[in-house]
């Protein structure tokens, strides 16, 4: 039975969850605090994978746990992986009492961890402000629930809904501020998707550039056939970068390969990417998080398909006039009973912009 405490101690492990925020992909974010006597004598999260989970490090410089409560963001795992089990850590330390915000959703766990510590002899917890647990890692939850990432899509538009000028100039809607957050939102995301067109047009580095310490994500253009130039500044930067194709043109997938790109041949929907195959194929590579900086094509399909989770909108206190371009390309809409359907969800401002988050309804 969990204590009016528990939460306060709860709360303390999951700010130190985020600490590895921007580092632990494709591991989830997970923070520990061990307290005894009313007392913090212990506190650790996971900082990287194939480094020490959160439990571990909160042991690691402490001489006696015995009779101790831990307090961790997610059940503790039972199964041998990069790292030893935590459980049996745990277990060893003498801890008496665990308290989890949690059950963990991999299939190598959910249940077990916790039944690993019941069976022992130690009191266990289970839901102590899970909605935030949630919250705190939901592209893993939902990789490990359906196979597939957490999709965001961010865009930028001025006041009247315009991505960029007729002619594609689109630098800068929005303000300095506004862009350091977009930063930040690729630093927390597994991996940044775009179009072709995105990367013909603008030629971007789809990196995160933050004054933290980081894992840069995985960059991924959609390129039906494969019409990527070998000169792309992607290519030269660290890290991966992906181009997902239908094409069967082999002259080209050596030529992308041999320029530092990974070439991946997918199925296709009527000559295009079949977008559902495009995000069975990222969640095969561990990706949790996927955040979408495309155009009007790529979004307005995705929003079709029902496929984004997440809106992130910069709005621009700008007005660019009815011809520039739009955030959405939906020809199949053409009666008001076929609009979609967004629920806001917060409200802030950014500098001089607004930044609104939407869900789909």
């Amino acid at each position: 039975m969990s204590t009016p405490r528990d939460a306060f101690y709860m709360a303390r492990a999951l700010h130190l969850s985020k600490n590895g925020r921007y580092t632990t992909d494709p591991n989830p974010r997970v923070g520990c605090v061990l307290v005894r006597d009313d007392d913090i004598i212990g506190e650790g999260w996971h900082v990287k994978a194939g480094q020490g989970h959160a439990e571990v490090e909160a042991l690691k410089n402490i001489q006696n746990a015995t009779g101790a409560t831990a307090y961790v963001t997610l059940e503790p795992c039972s199964h041998h992986g990069r790292t030893p089990p935590c459980c049996d850590a745990l277990i060893k330390a003498g801890v008496s009492r665990v308290v989890a915000a949690m059950q963990d959703p991999n299939p190598l766990v959910s249940g077990n961890g916790l039944n690993t510590l019941k069976a022992a002899g130690i009191e266990v917890v289970c839901g102590v402000l899970q909605e935030d647990a949630l919250a705190l890692n939901r592209g893993f939850i939902k990789r490990m629930t359906t196979n597939r990432p957490f999709v965001r899509s961010k865009l930028a538009m001025s006041l009247d809904g315009r991505t960029a000028m007729a002619s594609g100039e689109s630098k800068w809607i929005t303000s300095n501020e506004a862009r350091a957050d977009v930063h930040r939102l690729r630093a927390e995301s597994s991996a940044i998707l775009t179009g072709i067109n995105t990367v013909l047009a603008d030629d971007p580095a789809l990196n995160a550039r933050i004054d933290e310490a980081i894992v840069q994500p995985v960059r991924v253009v959609l390129d039906s056939g494969l019409n990527m130039p070998l000169t792309a500044q992607m290519a030269k930067l660290p890290g991966r970068s992906l181009i997902l194709s239908c094409t069967e043109d082999r002259q080209k997938q050596q030529a992308l390969q041999q320029a530092g790109f990974e070439v991946y041949q997918l199925p296709d929907n009527n000559g295009r990417l079949d977008l559902l195959s495009v995000l069975d194929f990222l969640a095969a590579q561990h990706i949790n998080e996927l955040l979408v900086e495309a155009g009007s094509v790529l979004n307005g399909a995705l929003l079709a398909e029902g496929l984004i989770d997440e809106y992130i909108i910069y709005m621009a206190p700008c007005v660019l006039g009815d011809q520039g371009r739009g955030l959405f390309k939906l020809p199949g809409l053409q009666r008001m009973a076929d609009k979609k359907h967004l629920k806001l969800h917060d409200v802030r401002q950014v500098g001089p912009d607004l930044k609104l988050t939407y869900t789909p309804v």
